[in-house]
Order: C-alpha cells, then sequence, then structure tokens
C-alpha cells in the first residue's frame, strides 16, 4: 500500500512540475524573440542617423562655384573666411549617438544574462518598449516627435520655421501668424541651431507651446538663414519641414540693423565708415555683418543643398509693408492653412509707417510692435547708398534668378530710406 500511495503522489505532482516548466520556458522564449526584434528595430534608425551624419557635404565646392560667378576680388577673402568653418557641434551629435547605441545594447545583453522570472521579465519588456517609443523616430525621417502634456495638446518639433533675415520683417509677420488659429508659436527666439545646439531636441521641443490636432508649431530665429551649419541641422530634424524667408531691400535693411546697433551702442562709428573698407577707392566691406547678411544670394545656395525650393517661401519685406494681407494671404496658402488672417486683422500706423494689428473681436484699437520697431533712420549720405545699390545688384539678380521672383530693389534706388519699416 505504501508503494503504491507513494507512486500516486509521485504521478500527480510531476506532469505539474513539468508543465509550469514548460510553460514559462515558452514564455522566457517569446519575450527574448520579442525583445531582439525590439532591439533590432531600435538600432536601425540611430545607426542610419549615425551614416546621416558622418556624409560627407562638399559645401566648400558649391560656395567657391557662386563666389566665382558674383564676387570681387576685394570680398572674396572675406567670403573664404567667414563662411566656410567646421561645426564642432555636429561632431558632438555623432559622439553622442554611438555612446547611446552602445548603452542600449549594453541593457539587452543584460537582460539576456539575467534570464528573468516571468514577472520580472515583463516589467524589463515594458521598460524597453517605452525605450524604444522614445528613440524609435530617427532625427532623418520627416516625422516629427512628440511629447503629450497633462493639461492639453502635444508638443511637437516645429514644422514650419521663419529662419530669416534680421530686420526683415521677421517679427510682424511671426505676430500675425499667431492671430491664425492654427498657429501655435514660440513668442522669444529658441536660437536652437545657432546657438543652443548642443542642448539637444528634447530641450528645444520643451520650449514649443502645446498644440491640438491640426494645429502648426512655429518658431523664428532670423539668424538661422546666415548660420552656416544650420541648414544641415535642420534637415536631420526634419527633411520636409517648411521654410520661411523674409527679405527686404539689402541697403535699406543693412541702415535698419545699423539703427538698431546706434540705440544700444551710441558710440559706435557712423554707418559711412563701417560701410566701407576705402572709401575714397569705393572698396566695399563686406564682412561687416550689417552687409554680409544682405548677401541673399550666398546664403541661399547652402540652404538649396539640403531642401527644395518648393519647401521655401520668400516673403517681401516692403509689400508685407504695403499690402500685408496680400502677403499673408501667400504665407497660409504655403502652409496650408485656411485664409483667416485677412486684411479686416490690420491698422496702417502712420505714425510708425507700418500696419498694426486690430485686437480681437474687431476693436477699432490697433496693437502695434513695440518700441524697437519703427525707428528713423539716421541721414545717409546719399553717395554711400548709391554705391551700395550698385554692390548689392549683381547679388540681388542672381537672388531674383534662384528663387524665380522679382523683388524690384533697384527701383528704390532713389527713394529716401530714412524710415525704419522693421
Amino acid at each position: 500500500m505504501a508503494f503504491w500511495s507513494s507512486t500516486s503522489v509521485f504521478t500527480s505532482k510531476v506532469p505539474r512540475k513539468i508543465l509550469f516548466m514548460f510553460t514559462l520556458s515558452l514564455s522566457v522564449t517569446y519575450l527574448f524573440y520579442s525583445l531582439m526584434s525590439c532591439y533590432n528595430s531600435l538600432q536601425f534608425p540611430l545607426q542610419e542617423n549615425y551614416v546621416y551624419q558622418g556624409r560627407l557635404v562638399t559645401e566648400e565646392t558649391t560656395f567657391v562655384t557662386l563666389r566665382d560667378k558674383l564676387y570681387s576680388t576685394s570680398s572674396q577673402g572675406f567670403i573664404d573666411e567667414e563662411l566656410i568653418e567646421a561645426t564642432d557641434a555636429d561632431r558632438k551629435i555623432t559622439i553622442t549617438t554611438v555612446k547611446h547605441n552602445v548603452e542600449t545594447e549594453q541593457r539587452t545583453l543584460e537582460w539576456v544574462r539575467t534570464q528573468a522570472s516571468p514577472t520580472k521579465a515583463a516589467s524589463v519588456y515594458h521598460s524597453t518598449a517605452l525605450e524604444r517609443e522614445h528613440q524609435d523616430i530617427s532625427t532623418t525621417d520627416s516625422e516629427l516627435r512628440v511629447n503629450c502634456t497633462s493639461d492639453y495638446g502635444e508638443k511637437k518639433l516645429p514644422q514650419a520655421i521663419i529662419i530669416g533675415v534680421k530686420k526683415g520683417g521677421t517679427r510682424a509677420l511671426l505676430e500675425a501668424l499667431r492671430v491664425h488659429p492654427d498657429v501655435r508659436a514660440v513668442g522669444n527666439e529658441p536660437h536652437f541651431f545657432d546657438r543652443n545646439y548642443e542642448r539637444g531636441l528634447d530641450w528645444y521641443r520643451d520650449l514649443m507651446p502645446s498644440t491640438l490636432e491640426g494645429q502648426i508649431t512655429m518658431e523664428k530665429t532670423p539668424s538661422y538663414f546666415v548660420t552656416n551649419h544650420a541648414p544641415k541641422r535642420i534637415h536631420s530634424m526634419a527633411r520636409d519641414i517648411k521654410l520661411i524667408i523674409v527679405v527686404r531691400n539689402p541697403v535699406t535693411r543693412a541702415i535698419s540693423d545699423y539703427t538698431q546697433t546706434l540705440s544700444k551702442k551710441p558710440e559706435i562709428p557712423t554707418f559711412e565708415v563701417l560701410a566701407f573698407k576705402n572709401r575714397t577707392l569705393g572698396l566695399i566691406d563686406a564682412s561687416w555683418s550689417a552687409l554680409r547678411i544682405g548677401i541673399y544670394a550666398l546664403h541661399l545656395e547652402s540652404w538649396m543643398q539640403y531642401f527644395p525650393l518648393s519647401q521655401m517661401h520668400f516673403v517681401s519685406g516692403e509689400r508685407l509693408i504695403v499690402d500685408p494681407a496680400g502677403e499673408m494671404a501667400k504665407v497660409q496658402d504655403f502652409l496650408g492653412l485656411k485664409r483667416i488672417v485677412t486684411d479686416k486683422h490690420f491698422y496702417f500706423n502712420k505714425t510708425k509707417g507700418f500696419p498694426c494689428l486690430k485686437k480681437p473681436e474687431d476693436s477699432s484699437t490697433p496693437r502695434c510692435l513695440g518700441k524697437s520697431k519703427g525707428r528713423t533712420h539716421p541721414k545717409i549720405d546719399p553717395d554711400v547708398i548709391r554705391r551700395l545699390h550698385k554692390f548689392f545688384k549683381p547679388f540681388n539678380m542672381m537672388f531674383y534668378q534662384m528663387t524665380g521672383q522679382n523683388f524690384e530693389w533697384e527701383l528704390e534706388e532713389g527713394s529716401d530710406s530714412n524710415v525704419s519699416r522693421d
């Protein structure tokens, strides 16, 4: 009896243990292959990003070709020195990507070695899935990374950026766009792609306002247009991003730029002194930033290496003053927005010399830009203005050809440029 009793206990317990171990083995095997599948999908975008960041771009060759077409011998030395530069931040991004790959691989191998229990394995798998959700979108993809907020909407990387130019009318354009209910934009200039790139895309995204479905996230930093490494960096974030460039007669723009600097530093030399290397010989100092920014064709060449013209929209700073509704209609069309911002939103302020935005609900009281806008320009020697128009003319012609638009700046050569419009 004792024999049969012990045999009965053995036959009832052993199959249960075998069944449990078999089930556990299948579960661990399934989780292992699932994790390895996630690991492979996690690694590929990062490897793609590494290869992209390491891609050689023959910028120097393109710049030299453009300079040969446009520049005189007197200014070519400045272009070679100022606009061809190494980008240490790009190398930092590549190193960070490689380190990230190694850390991810180490986490996966550690899980394999521990052969975690089903409960612990599920916890690790869930953690890894969240990690993958955060990292899986390559910075070379057209999709933008998203971060949900606890209150409403999502924080997204921008789908459109106003990249330039300084003193062209970018603030006026941004404020007009912010009237549109489907546009959400940062008020301050983030300067991410020129000054804060090492902070990373998460830092950049956190600066953005939350958006709802169908809304566009935007920012504006006019210095991007003249920053040599900004096109590559923006392209690595989003290949299909839309770029808006507000341009203005380069001579008037330079005077407005100088006027702004003069208001902060009254001790600086006169405009005439800064504009020339040798006024007697008529040698223009193209190394002065106020003039260098206005060589639009050269800066545009850098952007066209990464983005097609179909993703760029050029706004006339002059037409933005005389016909703000017309320019806004074009911008809204470019962004794929309904034409909501119209002439009923603007009021022309004769004192400042540019349009102001009306307050909501058709209020008759306008909302104008701050005191820094609408300054009176200092009186500039007409001969200096004439020489600058002559200097910029071939560059303007090339810019017209590149964009397919004639901004008619040559018609303004004899006009009075003493009142700022930005």
